[in-house]
């Protein structure tokens, strides 16, 4: 196996496949090619039991700046958009209520300073402030148990996409693979990336790809990778292993609550599932590991090509464990994955969303959870917050942490019109027919129907 192409994609993930349903699609770029080193496309962490199948938006994600809630809002509008004109039969997602939970005489106020003041309440027209009453009437169980003495306030929204990022993933490079410029290639590793004059040579497990243009989507590898191209010195990796708990049926949608101030982690919150609403997940917690997947003690030497054993990566880790907000967060959640123990610790925070769960009615979800590469900037010696993208010599890499999968057709817009440059302006990007298939379906009526703001009849479709 062999080839020449003008564009060669590494990584079949939700990032991967999105720009390659963005160039087949909406470029003439003659030559495409996607290479997935598993059998099949998005198995590692874009399968939907590795993530927690949230659409991000920024409306009720609490860690988010009004600027970067706009950012990731229309990255968000785009993939709601395809969702919405191919996904009919919800396949790929369903459509329920979600909402940012306040408890507390501390906690409320925020909430209203968000909504109110920040501008948070402009920026999504569908968001809306709900009292317990109407808590209590979209998720029965947040209320029911709870003190009434003890002060609510949700920030609530119909537009609540879950997402099945893995069959989206699948539905991109299926469509991209109608095209005739387009070839897929899974169960193909790739070894060594070699640049020439003209590109780059691509050697593989099952043969060389030589190309005028590279993109690397390989999640924790594409650093791994960037660095044998010597991109990326100052960056090295933090890998983070989500992992949930499941109890039976007690969420409509999606409930999250308030993020910890300076944590760059998901705020725990409990949702049903995407394919079964029988079945709530809570979670994720956070626990650092030194691996570039989840389960696999072979990437551990990966994590060591990409940490660099060096002083400038060690200094950047110890300044960044060691603040007095994350270093006790990191250790915490480790006590989460301790056979009983765990399930005993993290209670408290179930019980923040359903107040009355008992330790009997929650397990451990085994199987579930993939692992997230948090940047770390060793010039800095801080996280970095943002998605990391490095731009080379006609290669990029997206190693993309949260919110990757949500603003992944504005990345692979981005990308394209990167790439569009890298092959010299021969080809072009018919944007507005992009436009045409993602963001311009996203539904912006506000008069939005009731059974959808409970989530009851997408719950019934999907059973």
């Amino acid at each position: 196996m062999s080839g020449t192409y003008d564009l060669v994609i590494v990584g079949g993930g939700i990032s991967g496949a999105s720009l390659l349903y963005t160039t087949a699609k909406f470029t003439d770029v003659d030559s495409i090619a996607l290479i997935e080193k598993e059998s099949e496309v998005a198995a590692i962490n874009s399968h939907h039991t590795n993530n927690s199948q949230t659409l991000h938006f920024g409306d009720i994600e609490t860690n988010y700046s009004l600027e970067k809630a706009r950012e990731v809002k229309e990255g968000a509008e785009l993939l709601a958009g395809y969702l919405e004109r191919h996904d009919s039969d919800r396949e790929m997602h369903a459509k329920r209520s979600k909402m940012v939970l306040a408890v507390g005489d501390d906690e409320v106020p925020q909430l209203e300073r968000r909504y109110h003041e920040e501008g948070f309440g402009d920026l999504f027209p569908k968001l809306r402030p709900i009292g317990r009453e109407e808590i209590a009437e979209i998720e029965p169980a947040v209320v029911e148990g709870r003190d009434p003495g003890v002060d609510l306030l949700a920030l609530q929204t119909p537009d609540g996409y879950v997402v099945d990022y893995g069959a989206t993933a699948r539905s991109f490079v299926d469509r991209a693979a109608e095209e005739p410029s387009v070839d897929v290639y899974t169960g193909t590793e790739v070894t060594a990336v070699t640049p020439t004059v003209d590109g780059h040579t691509i050697e593989t497990t099952d043969g060389r790809f030589d190309c005028s243009a590279t993109v690397v989507a390989a999640g924790s590898h594409s650093l791994q990778i960037a660095k044998e191209l010597g991109y990326g010195q100052d960056k090295v990796l933090l890998p983070v292993a989500g992992s949930f708990f499941l109890a039976d049926d007690l969420l409509n949608g999606k409930v999250y609550t308030l993020q910890m101030k300076k944590l760059p982690f998901a705020a725990v919150h409990g949702d049903a599932d995407v394919h079964d609403p029988s079945i709530t997940r809570f979670g994720p917690t956070a626990k650092v590991v030194p691996t570039l997947e989840r389960g696999r003690l072979s990437t551990v030497t990966d994590f060591l090509d990409v940490f660099g054993l060096n002083a400038a990566a060690a200094l950047s880790y110890a300044n960044v464990l060691s603040d007095r907000v994350l270093l006790p967060y990191v250790l915490r959640n480790l006590v989460y994955d301790l056979p009983e123990v765990g399930r005993r610790e993290f209670l408290p925070h179930v019980r923040k969303v359903v107040p009355g769960v008992d330790l009997e009615d929650i397990e451990r979800a085994e199987g579930y959870g993939g692992v997230r590469p948090q940047i770390v900037d060793t010039s800095e010696r801080s996280l970095d917050m943002g998605e990391a993208k490095i731009v080379g010599d006609d290669v990029i890499f997206n190693i993309t942490p949260s919110p990757g999968a949500s603003t992944c057709l504005k990345n692979a817009m981005r990308d394209t019109r990167t790439l569009l440059d890298f092959l010299d302006g021969a080809y072009e990007f018919d944007e507005a027919a992009f436009r045409a298939d993602t963001i311009d379906n996203f539904p912006r009526d506000d008069a939005v129907d009731g059974s959808v703001g409970t989530g009851t009849a997408d719950a019934a479709a999907d059973d």
